[in-house]
């Protein structure tokens, strides 16, 4: 009998991780990090409950950590098979893992109580195994699974991946969403709708919350930046490096350029968000018809007057000796590590400062208890007051909030064919409350599934 088993990013929203077994095949879809919580670490280094050397394939949906983070340990532990995922996809992957791989051999050297996750050898075998695919086209994977990668509009080359299982001459078909980008964004086409499907897996990072409306994201940004120069403050902005980066930038290019605010100096302080948009320029394509209509009129995108990409440690060290109002763009996220951690450091006290959110900040991560109004935290060891003020925009985040969340499955649910939906990646308040909504306004069958869960079909 087949089976799905939700190893990870079940009543959680990191380490996405779901195997797809029939009695010929095994299929990952996913095989994340898990990130942020106390013990993600020690989870991360939990060995596999399945044996990756026995893995057919590997599905990709997109690039981030959470989603691609343990690649590279299933080729530690004799994983051979192919790995597919979007050109993009692909692209964004090896600048990823390779970053990956260099904070978990720092963090080794820190503590040596294990060696680092995986090596750069492990990274390297993984890219190898890499097979580039199209949006729309069919692959055979094994003998009896087939799958489609379709646009997710959540980053550059993401994917909803649909996955057609058949056993005993009947097919089966499953929808992994992946994450549902926040359409319509900056850059980015529409996530795309799915006709049908026999069970939904479905992301609820905001399954019971509502982002404000995207006109609104353009304007709480420029008020942001006009209280700053008001003040003569910093206004810092921790980052992901890939997609909310290049959307902002997009932003503050359209902003600068149609002289809406003043120039002032605006630092990208990522090595990794700087390498991120190299591939966005390489891979444009991909963008939207606004977007692309701007760089056929010859506007550069990621270039404008005051704007700085500061690559190096000496150049990050060096935005402190440059006068206020400025605007700094740093790594990471959710405030768990980078460069952004030392901006915070040295400018939360100061009440002339802002820090603005725009992604979601998972729980037991400092960007959550900046975002839930602490007035104290605590930065490598050191005590700091905020004073500054911490302000959140919800409209850049890069996840669909509930009801376009709602809007995705229902399209879905309109062929008649949909059996159950499976609430996924989410906080279990959020998938479970979402699960609830489906059941009551669908009347479909749908629930959050606990770790290690399997579902046979």
């Amino acid at each position: 009998m087949a089976k799905i088993t939700f190893e990870g990013a079940a009543r959680s929203v990191t380490g996405s991780n779901y195997l797809i077994e029939t009695e010929n095949s095994k299929v990952l879809v996913d095989c994340g990090m898990y990130q942020g919580f106390r013990d993600a670490e020690e989870e991360n280094f939990e060995k596999f409950s399945y044996d990756p050397s026995k893995l057919d394939a590997v599905l990709i949906t997109h690039a981030h950590i959470d989603h691609t983070g343990r690649v590279p340990k299933l080729m530690k532990r004799g994983f051979s098979g192919k790995v597919y995922a979007t050109e993009p996809t692909a692209g964004l992957m090896e600048i990823m893992l390779k970053d990956s791989q260099g904070l978990l051999e720092q963090e080794a050297e820190r503590h040596d109580d294990h060696e680092p996750l995986y090596s750069s050898k492990d990274v390297e075998h993984a890219l190898r195994l890499f097979e580039p695919i199209s949006y729309s086209k069919e692959i055979q994977v094994t003998e009896d699974i087939k799958a489609r990668f379709r646009d997710a509009g959540h980053i550059l080359g993401s994917a909803i991946i649909e996955v057609w299982v058949t056993e005993d001459e009947k097919e089966t078909k499953f929808v992994f969403s992946g994450d549902l980008g926040n359409s319509p964004t900056p850059l980015l086409r529409d996530r795309e709708n799915i006709e049908e499907a026999d069970y939904v897996l479905v992301e609820t990072t905001y399954g019971n919350r509502t982002h404000e409306d995207v006109a609104v994201r353009k304007k709480i940004l420029k008020k942001s930046i006009e209280e700053v120069i008001d003040s003569g403050g910093t206004l810092m902005m921790p980052i992901f490096a890939i997609e909310r980066t290049q959307e902002i930038l997009y932003e503050l290019n359209s902003l600068v350029e149609n002289k809406i605010i003043p120039e002032i100096p605006i630092f990208l302080d990522s090595p990794l968000a700087i390498d991120a948009t190299k591939i966005y320029r390489k891979w444009t394509k991909y963008f939207n018809k606004r977007a692309n209509k701007v760089i056929a009129s010859g506007d550069k995108l990621f270039q404008f007057p005051r704007l700085k990409f500061t690559y190096t440690t000496q150049e990050s060290k060096a935005i402190n000796d440059v006068p206020t109002p400025k605007v700094i763009l740093a790594g990471s996220g959710m405030s768990t590590g980078g460069r952004i951690m030392h901006h915070e450091r040295r400018y939360l006290s100061d009440p002339n400062n802002m820090l603005l959110i725009i992604g979601y900040q998972a729980m037991g991560t400092l960007g959550r208890r900046l975002f839930d109004g602490v007035k104290e935290v605590k930065i490598f060891g050191e005590r700091v007051p905020v004073r500054a003020k911490v302000r959140a925009i919800g409209g850049y985040s890069a996840h669909a909030d509930e009801a376009a969340l709602y809007d995705w499955v229902n399209y879905i649910h309109k062929s008649g064919r949909l059996k159950k939906v499976f609430c996924t990646h989410g906080e279990e308040e959020a998938a479970t409350a979402f699960a609830l909504k489906v059941q009551d306004e669908m009347g479909v069958e749908a629930y959050a599934p606990e770790p290690g869960e399997v579902f046979e079909f």
